[in-house]
């Protein structure tokens, strides 16, 4: 259980061209890398043991280059995934009402005491999404899915990044953290109980802070390479953490997906139609995947 398997991603986005650059890039010995999807070997630097899968229809091509993934990860055969970009519009239209690559592989990876969260990584800026791909008015936070949250994070914090006693700052989901009660009540009746819980358990958590101001914090600190003062940012929602990590640093930051068998990472970029075929897609994100999916497996 050596290597790290590479999807190469949507067949119309730039999922082959950055595995390429990457690969090229990096060097990696032959026996640590394996690819599913296109065999790439006639243009790569080395020869990496491929498995092909047929090409003729995206949609279950994407698909099956997941499950492929995911059966060799539960067999024992891969330390890691690292995911080239897929369009979930494209999954669709073949007929995988999936809402992303994380929840297929949550699927096929996950059971009652494995289940996917998605975190943000760049140096030591991590942030974990505390709901991920849903419409805005559909996100419902609980205490108890705020709590497994947090204590998943802090396992793959402790045991995966050697960080002895995690430090944890969470975002408030109203403005202002809700201005005691008067925006939105959510801090009251849902985060605070829960940040009082995880204390009591030696979680060193905040309580909810208004994002706008934690993150204005965060970038300051990003900014000027400067340690951060918490070892992860809970946001309440996709954009809220989103939005400014993007901004901060789009072609270094790696989506990476913890809490199942193994390690996957990706690169933040999506499949850039419009400019796939040109050979000017920056490999950035996918050099940074494939180096931590290294690093934390």
């Amino acid at each position: 259980m050596n290597k790290i398997a590479i999807t190469t991603g949507d067949i119309k986005g730039i999922g082959e061209e950055i595995t390429i650059k990457a690969l090229n890039a990096l060097n990696l010995p032959e026996n640590k890398v394996l690819i599913i999807g296109k065999n790439l070997n006639n243009i790569l630097n080395k020869s990496y043991e491929t498995i092909e899968v047929d090409p003729s229809d995206n949609g279950k091509f994407c698909f099956t280059t997941l499950k492929i993934a995911s059966s060799l990860a539960n067999e024992g055969k891969i330390k890691a995934i690292v995911t080239a970009p897929v369009s979930k519009e494209t999954l669709f239209k073949s007929g995988y009402k999936y809402s992303g690559q994380t929840e297929i592989l949550q699927e096929f990876l996950g059971d009652k005491n494995s289940k996917a969260e998605m975190m943000f990584i760049s140096n030591d800026l991590r942030v974990l999404l505390l709901t991920r791909h849903l419409a805005l008015k559909d996100i419902k936070l609980t205490k108890d899915l705020i709590i497994e949250k947090v204590l998943r994070t802090n396992k793959f914090l402790i045991e995966k990044c050697n960080i002895k006693k995690p430090k944890f700052a969470l975002c408030a989901l109203n403005p202002h953290a809700g201005e005691n009660g008067i925006l939105g009540k959510e801090e009251i009746d849902i985060m605070n109980p829960a940040v009082d819980y995880l204390k009591s358990l030696g979680i060193d958590i905040t309580p909810p802070l208004s994002a706008d101001g934690l993150f204005a914090h965060v970038g300051e600190k990003y900014l000027n390479n400067q340690k951060q003062d918490y070892d992860c940012i809970l946001a309440a929602y996709h954009d809220q953490g989103l939005c400014p990590v993007k901004a901060l640093c789009f072609k270094k930051v790696v989506n990476t997906t913890i809490g199942l068998k193994v390690i996957r990472t990706s690169p933040s970029s999506g499949t850039a139609y419009d400019i796939a075929g040109k050979n000017i897609a920056d490999p950035s994100g996918m050099i940074e995947a494939v180096k931590l999916a290294v690093k934390l497996s």
